[in-house]
């Protein structure tokens, strides 16, 4: 780090940091503790230099602090063989906007239940939709847990990390490698869970499920090899599998095992030592953001819980923890308790947290954010939806471009919204059966402290892509 960016955090810091050439020294972390917001804040609204020493500097002193980005993996292989009894289910949480008072919230609410089996995942789309790439995704989570006093693993995921089918039809090479790009980034950024979705590729139109899922199991299986020569030394980065569209039709145990069967002889061939797959994302009826009604609430969904059930015991036969359950934020509060019942190893919750905080924000705001749709996304309406369908389906895309504005609403504001999200984890997080599992996770994942290198914070910021239609 150059000298005078060096000195300008140190001096910012209050001197509770010591920065010489690339190493970040904590020397009083209560102080340093009253500037994670801010790094976090540096993090998310500026480019360049700045936006990579506050990323840089945050995961640096997180480590000191006994923060650690880990992977479930160990986690998830001992449920698998039951050493884990199934008494909870992980709940992975994409945090779109104001993440780092999200995640504070998330923060919060784990304390008070001695609970640490969490996920704080975003997918490939939302990266763009929402303006948060990996290391600035990882330095609002990282920040959050200074800021609430939190120790211990923090658990970062890649969430569907999908391949572009249309993408793949015109330049295969092209788009694998792109995927392979954010992989690298990801890892960098201490994400040691990504979850491969390889699904978009299955062919329904083929006579056999061996066929259906053939380019599925060849691509996920090529993509597992390449996060086990990439992932650092000492960390099993857990991966997962996905063997049908969420939205699509209900997942079967013959689509399973075809999928886990070829998925082993095809990471067998290409390397015989390789670990596998971690856990399988499965379809039960739901869809990502919930089905929108004409007034613009959401209907009530029949999810398939021993679907659920069955699959995830098939997938532990073949080692892996279980099944996993998109698209589960919308649904009914009372269907949560049922997720740990059928023993569901994992749950994806996304939208209902986004919807939250459009509930609270100032009425000036959100008009301003509609404004915005009506002009930028007015292709996306479709003849027969009312505004209130349109503006619930597309009022994600406007989340990047508010950034700053939500970073700067009043404190009152703020703090009303964080309350809110506070509540509601804590409710899902006791239905969820999360209450004393800081202890199962400090028996069975062994976190290691991966340095980060200094360099891939300075590299510059992605192009933005096209991820029109891919999974959140």
């Amino acid at each position: 780090m150059k000298e005078a960016l060096a000195k300008e955090f140190v001096t910012l810091l209050e001197n509770s940091i010591e920065i010489t050439g690339d190493k970040v020294k904590l020397l009083k972390p209560d102080t340093a503790k009253k500037y994670a917001r801010k790094l976090a804040e540096i993090s998310a609204l500026e480019k360049g230099p700045r936006a990579g020493a506050a990323r840089y500097i945050t995961r640096c002193i997180a480590q000191q602090m006994g923060i650690v980005p880990a992977s479930i993996h160990e986690l998830y292989m001992a449920r698998g063989t039951g050493e884990v009894k199934p008494t909870f289910t992980v709940p992975a949480i994409n945090l779109r906007v104001q993440t780092f008072d999200c995640a504070s919230a998330v923060f919060r609410a784990a304390k008070k239940m001695d609970a640490a089996s969490i996920l704080f995942e975003i997918a490939r789309s939302e990266m763009v939709y929402t303006d948060q790439r990996p290391s600035e995704y990882t330095t609002s989570v990282l920040a959050a847990a200074i800021a609430e006093g939190y120790k211990g693993p923090v658990f970062l995921q890649g969430d569907h990390f999908q391949v572009k089918p249309k993408a793949y039809a015109t330049d295969p090479n092209k788009e694998i490698e792109s995927l392979k790009t954010l992989m690298v980034e990801a890892i960098a950024a201490g994400w040691f869970n990504i979850d491969v979705d390889t699904s978009t590729l299955v062919d329904l139109e083929k006579k056999t499920i061996p066929e259906q899922q053939a380019v599925n199991v060849g691509l996920s299986s090529m993509f597992t090899k390449f996060l086990r020569d990439t992932q650092p030394a000492g960390v099993t980065i857990s991966v997962g599998g996905e063997i049908g569209e969420v939205g699509g039709h209900n997942s079967t145990v013959e689509e399973l095992r075809g999928y886990l069967e070829g998925y082993k002889a095809a990471l067998a061939k290409l390397d015989p030592k390789a670990v596998g797959l971690s856990k399988i994302s499965i379809q039960t009826g739901t869809s990502h953001g919930g089905v929108v009604l004409p007034d613009g609430s959401i209907a009530k969904v029949n999810v398939d819980f021993n679907c659920l059930k069955e699959l995830g015991a098939e997938a532990r036969k073949y080692g892996l923890g279980g099944a996993v359950q998109h698209g589960a934020s919308t649904l009914p509060e009372d269907a949560f308790g049922h997720f740990v019942q059928y023993e569901g190893l994992e749950i994806h919750l996304a939208t209902n947290f986004m919807n939250i905080w459009y509930d609270h924000i100032p009425a000036s705001l959100k008009d301003e954010m509609y404004k915005y749709l009506r002009e930028n996304n007015a292709a996306d309406r479709k003849p027969d939806m009312t505004d209130e369908q349109f503006y619930y389906k597309t009022r994600k895309s406007a989340v990047g471009p508010f950034k700053k504005q939500s970073w700067n609403l009043p404190e009152n504001v703020r703090a009303e919204i964080g309350k809110a999200w506070e509540d509601q984890f804590t409710k899902l997080f006791t239905l969820l059966g999360l209450k004393g599992t800081s202890e199962i996770v400090a028996k069975t994942v062994h976190a290691k402290v991966i340095d980060p290198v200094e360099k891939d914070y300075f590299v510059g910021e992605a192009a933005a892509e096209d991820v029109t239609g891919m999974a959140d």
